[in-house]
């Protein structure tokens, strides 16, 4: 999973950020509204986190832009302002979820999981594929009866393919997943993550489409 987090307070991002990515989420750090809205990619996104006292605009007209322009990903407030007309505006506006800073780390990654599954459109927490099942938040895989130990690579890589069966997801693709933007790339290392994580649920769920990347077969 990769998020954008819309954060002008550099600390916080910071600290923000390391607590995510420890959780297995990648994220990309924008630290005004400017730069999130030109961002390039923001539709590759599984969500953003978005601050509303931002140095150059209001978050709420950021939220707006992204809705107007047909951005469809779940979007989580995470603002000072916690007052109950902010609320009912950030909600009217488009924001699937809202939260008031200061929140527990805890709260805030359920509140991710839980709008993401419901912007997939389903309910339960697990995903499944045959014997195969993935609870996201409590980061457990299960092969049949056994518990699949996985890094957090092989981890965000499964959860990916479980959420697009039988879709060819290209090594560009692939590699965003993994990496944040701000740091070094390797293609290779993608061909190595999807090899063991082959291993491990076996070789005949992920295909290789010659020229175009991976596909997932439950």
């Amino acid at each position: 999973m990769r998020v954008l987090l819309v954060e002008d307070d550099p600390e916080l991002g910071r600290r923000l950020s390391e607590r995510l990515q420890r959780a297995g989420i990648a994220v990309d750090c924008a630290c005004n509204a400017e730069e999130a809205r030109l961002w390039p990619d923001i539709e590759a996104m599984a969500a953003i986190i978005l601050d509303l006292g931002l140095p150059d605009s209001d978050g709420l007209d950021l939220l707006r832009y992204w809705r107007a322009g047909a951005a469809s990903l779940p979007i989580l407030i995470l603002t000072a302002r916690g007052g109950w007309r902010d609320k009912v505006e950030g909600l009217n506006a488009g924001a699937d979820d809202f939260l008031v800073k200061p929140v527990r780390f805890e709260e805030l990654l359920a509140r991710i999981h839980a709008m993401c599954r419901r912007h997939d459109g389903r309910a339960a927490s697990a995903l499944t594929a045959g014997d195969l099942s993935l609870d996201p938040v409590g980061k457990m895989v299960t092969l049949g009866d056994t518990a699949l130990l996985l890094s957090r690579k092989e981890f965000n890589l499964l959860h990916h393919f479980l959420r697009r069966p039988h879709q060819i997801h290209s090594q560009a693709v692939l590699v965003e997943l993994l990496y944040a933007l701000d740091t070094e790339r390797d293609h290779n290392a993608v061909e190595a993550h999807v090899s063991r994580l082959r291993r491990k649920i076996g070789k005949a769920r992920i295909q290789t489409v010659r020229g175009m990347g991976y596909k997932f077969i439950p």
